[in-house]
């Protein structure tokens, strides 16, 4: 393992032609891409045989645990209190981690929340954080912990001590069209969350046609894949099927989607975004072991809501790590988009779809995702998307609204709404929730 330029050509040529590769090769390969000495080339090579040849369990497990020990743990497990995670797979409008570590940390469960960027046509949740002014995501470990300790919920990026290798390979998928592929979507997100020293675990795991997975029986493998991985480290791991066939809410673009989940901390928020945000809230804290009964799981983090604890603890949690607590109440200092357009209907008619991957790429066009790793992201622009799968419309009606950095950026976005956004005589959407996932098997919500 000591020449890792000789070697990896012949570890790329197995996994190419489907064998497996060993646990001590996975921590040698995942080591020397840390160090540097296994450059990204070569590691995006490895990681397209994977996305066509797959992973064995044993090998799952092994790159789980080479990307977890690749650095520091996040010792928490004297903290005093469940600490329990959430995790979404990805979806456009998707700004339920927003509202969740504020509404858990209020009834005690410590909420030690590592998020990643924007990845492929998705949103990330530290992009929607910084489009907070003065927003730090890049808190130390140490600081990390004390804020935990004095708040209960911390939201932070990946530090250069925890997990390096996801941190490196989670940017490099983004960028050479290996987003989508079980073993490295279960991979990134457990050796992540596995290295919270977390008691329970909820996930997010979205389907549909803007979902990194879009066949809803594949959703489920990747729900059941990380949830053996999830409990077999001790971490009680549930999932919760949810759609991904629209936008979650209205707000597309990351200082509207803050606006947007500051309204949900109020109770004003889009009902679908409060279904699926109430929904995960429960099993959190049925995963914290503070609660035994879903039904009444809900009511709290409800309550926490229209008590205004929740927001207050927003509030707290944004000037914790440097940013402007004045948004929750003057959402006007998050960044704006200087240009405003509305698409209205051209016909009458029913919305057939509302294609979430079309209007994540359209986003990403306005600058406000990555084509590349290096490229900034404009926190202003964006889409509000009124309407979903089902809604009938009159012609002239509002569709959705484009937030733009300049006028020659409309015409564009316009006509990738307008082809996001069909209309015609009928649809048929995902339920929101469909599927709930545990080691004990699969039970179906709807």
């Amino acid at each position: 393992m000591s020449a890792p330029g000789i070697l990896v050509p012949r570890l790329i040529e197995r996994k190419r032609d489907g064998a497996a590769l060993t646990p001590g090769e996975w921590q040698a390969l995942i080591q020397g891409y840390v160090t540097g000495d296994i450059p990204d080339y070569q590691m995006a090579a490895l990681a397209m045989a994977v996305v066509f040849r797959g992973l064995e369990a044993d090998e799952l497990v092994a790159l789980t645990a080479a990307m977890r020990t690749s650095g520091d743990q996040f010792a928490l497990a004297d903290l005093g209190r469940p600490r329990v995670d959430k995790h979404s797979i990805g979806g456009v409008g998707d700004k339920t981690s927003l509202l969740l570590a504020p509404m858990l940390a209020v009834l005690d469960v410590a909420v030690p929340m590592i998020s990643g960027r924007g990845l492929g046509h998705t949103g990330g949740t530290l992009d929607k954080l910084e489009a907070i002014p003065g927003f730090d995501t890049r808190l130390t470990l140490h600081a990390a912990r004390a804020q935990l300790e004095r708040i209960g919920a911390v939201m932070v990026g990946q530090t250069p001590e925890l997990v390096p290798a996801d941190r490196k390979l989670y940017a490099l998928r983004d960028v050479t069209g290996t987003v989508e592929s079980i073993p490295l979507i279960a991979a990134s997100i457990m050796s992540k969350k596995l290295a919270e020293s977390l008691t329970g675990l909820v996930l997010d795991i979205k389907t549909g046609s803007g979902a990194f997975i879009r066949d809803p029986g594949q959703s489920l493998v990747l729900a059941e894949t990380m949830i053996r991985l999830g409990e077999a480290s001790g971490c009680r791991t549930v999932g919760l099927l949810t759609a991904m066939d629209r936008p979650l809410g209205i707000a597309c673009g990351n200082a509207i989607e803050v606006e947007e989940a500051i309204a949900g901390l109020r109770g004003a928020g889009p009902p679908d975004l409060m279904e699926v945000t109430y929904a995960l809230g429960a099993e959190m804290l049925l995963a914290s072991s503070l609660e035994a009964d879903r039904d009444q799981a809900r009511r709290k983090v409800e309550a926490v809501v229209a008590s205004g604890a929740a927001l207050e603890r927003f509030g707290r949690l944004i000037e914790a790590q440097g940013g402007d607590p004045r948004v929750i109440d003057d959402p006007a200092r998050l960044p704006q988009a200087p240009v405003v357009v509305d698409l209205l209907a051209d016909r009458s008619g029913v919305v057939t779809s509302a294609d979430p991957r079309a209007i994540g790429h359209a986003i990403v066009a306005l600058g406000g995702g990555r084509s590349r790793t290096e490229d900034a992201v404009d926190p202003a622009v964006g889409f509000r998307v009124y309407v979903k799968p089902g809604d009938g419309v009159d012609r002239g009606a509002r569709l959705a609204t484009v937030l733009a950095r300049s006028a020659d950026q409309v015409p564009a976005a316009l006509a990738a709404l307008s082809a996001a956004l069909p209309i015609g005589e009928s649809a048929a959407p995902l339920p929101l929730v469909s599927h709930r996932v545990s080691r004990d098997g699969v039970i179906p919500l709807t």
